[in-house]
């Protein structure tokens, strides 16, 4: 038999990507994948629809989610897979932090509309994703729009990166207390894309709390790379996992499937959960 791959990192347009639960599903099946986990910013609200899709295509869907922490000023994003998503700690936390997002977002608006930008309407963001995990993206596409920049990197630079004229912090929450957050839900916490996050430092301190996993395979990253973080889950004996953070058109350097990983490594997951997610 041949060996089957899953894609463990994907975004719908419940948060900041193009493409919804059932289109995500379609490519994950025509690009010949056995599972796949919704990893959304801070919601799992399109599980269910991700669920719905796969069930007649044989398709796995396994419980994922990707929270925002800070640790010094420095984002580090922490996947969560396989917890309860009904009725724990971390999806009354997201209840929380889709709240906060939905207030940073008013308190971006107002400081555009102090820079001259005019009066957005929350509404009008809100219209970008199916959930109030809204994003700086979601801003960003309104201002490319209304023609105030050319592009959202432009929007990025000029307003809404950190240390822009209109930046605002979001909700803050340590990756240790990410970590504990997950743990205690049931699930499995995964450093995500550490590459990106240039914070290898900080990997035994997070396996100290009870970090699970580490995100080796990643999209655009060299097999040298690769092995490098393959290694460091060998020491720490941590479940490896990966995915192609597909944000359908709103990220044009991956797509489903890109990135993926052996599935005996999700089997490995799923034993660190304790449960079948």
């Amino acid at each position: 038999m041949s060996e089957r791959f899953a894609d463990l990192h994907i975004h719908t347009n419940f948060s900041d990507s193009t493409a919804s639960p059932e289109e995500v599903v379609a490519e994950a099946h025509r690009f010949g994948l056995c599972c796949i986990a919704i990893a959304d910013h801070d919601t799992v609200d399109s599980l269910p629809y991700a669920v719905a899709a796969a069930a007649p295509l044989g398709l796995e869907v396994i419980t994922g989610v990707e929270l925002s922490s800070d640790h010094k000023g420095k984002d580090i994003h922490i996947l969560g897979y396989g917890f309860d998503s009904v009725d724990s700690p971390l999806v009354r936390q997201l209840r929380g932090m889709q709240g906060a997002r939905v207030e940073r977002m008013k308190q971006m608006i107002v400081r555009l509309r102090e820079l001259g930008k005019g009066d957005i309407p929350l509404e009008e963001v809100s219209r970008q994703t199916r959930s109030d995990s809204l994003s700086r993206l979601h801003l960003a596409k309104v201002l490319v729009a209304r023609g105030h920049v050319k592009s959202t990197d432009e929007a990025f630079d000029k307003y809404l990166g950190e240390g822009a004229a209109a930046y605002y912090p979001k909700f803050r929450q340590t990756p240790f207390e990410a970590i504990r957050l997950i743990n205690d839900s049931g699930g499995v916490a995964v450093m995500a894309h550490p590459v990106l996050t240039q914070r290898d430092d900080l990997i035994p301190a997070l396996v100290e709390a009870g970090l699970g996993g580490i995100e080796a395979y990643y999209p655009n990253c060299m097999m040298l790379v690769v092995n490098a973080y393959l290694r460091v889950a060998e020491k720490y004996d941590l479940v490896v996992t990966g995915g192609s953070d597909a944000h359908g058109t709103a990220k044009t350097s991956t797509f489903i499937g890109k990135s993926r990983v052996p599935y005996h490594w999700v089997e490995k997951l799923k034993a660190r959960t304790g449960k079948r997610p």
